[in-house]
């Protein structure tokens, strides 16, 4: 286990820096020069120059990558062009609010997921299930800013039960998590819902069925156990998709996220707060993948087995 652990952390750290480097020469080769945008356009040349200088911008860009690497490994990510704040603390107080939204959303997608996809399982082939698969499908279909925009339009605009936007108190996260998390938890169950059928026709199933077993507890202790696997797969991935996509609902309904923060930086080509925000994505989403690779390991030893076979 030691060994397959000390593999998957290494190959997650490699891949963050070889995304901290693609991030950072694409960024620096993209037309526009940040100093210009910071300084405006009626400043001197000698102006632009001294701040360039000052920043450390007219050093080459492989010099700039060492130390923008070596700051941030340190944890300090540079100072935003455009907010004269540090890169970090502006993440950190963007990422409190991301975090929150995206907790409440995955919470809402791996409950309602699981439990609708283990219902169509067990009632496969009745009108629940269809009824459930058919919810389903509108909600893996339906674009996930529709669903924001009509929830708005009825929960907040015409019954007045949810306020339309900000993030003033818990209640304000109400819409933007069901708008977030719906598509999840649809991906969710119909990955839940084909696991279980597979597991419910095995012969230990049945056998468990002819030991006089209650039914839930067949379910709960036999069958979802071992349909455990897709079913990390799934709702590991969709933890990773649902921080990236928290973007565009904290837009629609203006919470001070990292999605406002990204938008604006990328509006004012502040490049500092650009490439923090790549990483934050970046590491979120290996780290998310490394834990899913954990829980493999866990829920089947010959995984783990077979990473310890091929050293």
């Amino acid at each position: 286990m030691k060994s397959f652990l000390v593999k998957r952390v290494l190959q997650a750290l490699g891949v963050i820096l070889c995304i901290s480097a693609i991030t950072f020469f694409v960024l620096n080769i993209v037309p526009g020069d940040p100093v210009r945008i910071m300084v405006g356009d009626m400043a001197d040349e000698n102006t632009v120059e001294t701040v360039r200088h000052n920043m450390g911008l007219d050093k080459p860009v492989v010099e700039q990558y060492g130390n923008w690497l070596n700051n941030m490994l340190h944890g300090d990510f540079g100072t935003s062009y455009t907010q004269n704040k540090s890169v970090t603390s502006l993440m950190a107080k963007a990422f409190t609010v991301t975090a929150q939204l995206a907790g409440y959303a995955y919470l809402f997608a791996l409950v309602f997921g699981v439990v609708i996809g283990v219902v169509a399982a067990m009632n496969h082939g009745r009108w629940v299930d269809r009824t459930l698969m058919a919810i389903s499908i509108f909600g893996i279909s339906a674009p996930v800013f529709w669903v924001a925009i009509i929830l708005q339009i009825v929960f907040a605009l015409g019954l007045h039960w949810f306020p339309l936007s900000g993030v003033k108190s818990p209640v304000y996260y109400v819409l933007p998590t069901i708008a977030l998390g719906t598509r999840y938890a649809a991906s969710i169950s119909r990955v839940t819902r084909t696991s279980m059928m597979e597991v419910l026709n095995q012969d230990f199933m049945r056998t468990a069925e002819a030991k006089g077993l209650k039914r839930w507890v067949i379910v709960i202790r036999h069958a979802l156990r071992n349909a455990l696997i897709p079913i990390i797969t799934i709702a590991g991935t969709e933890l990773g998709n649902i921080f990236t996509g928290s973007i565009l609902i904290e837009s629609i309904f203006a919470m001070p996220g990292m999605g406002k923060l990204m938008l604006d930086a990328i509006n004012a080509r502040d490049l500092p707060l650009i490439e923090g925000g790549v990483m934050y994505i970046a590491a979120i989403c290996v780290f998310v993948y490394l834990v899913v690779d954990i829980l493999y390991a866990v829920v089947d030893p010959r995984i783990r087995l077979g990473g310890e076979v091929e050293e």
